[in-house]
């Protein structure tokens, strides 16, 4: 039975999925300009942000309960 929006794990995983989304946000915003101050003729900003897309969408799918165990 999927646990309610107000249960206290539920609000627990919301909150430190949005910091992660946060924590994402403020690297992107970071990385982007230092490339292009930094290397203009080399696009690299792209790959770290791929590499972070990997576990962000893991714990996207760990907040909405995909990986909970049915008993």
């Amino acid at each position: 039975m999927p646990l309610s929006d107000k249960h206290p794990t539920v609000k627990r995983r919301r909150s430190q999925l949005l910091n992660h989304f946060l924590a994402f946000f403020v690297f992107a915003v970071i990385v982007v300009p230092v490339n292009f101050f930094t290397t203009p003729d080399h696009v690299w900003f792209f790959w770290p942000l791929v590499g972070w897309m990997g576990p962000l969408a893991l714990h996207t799918a760990y907040a909405m309960g995909l990986f909970d165990r049915r008993d």
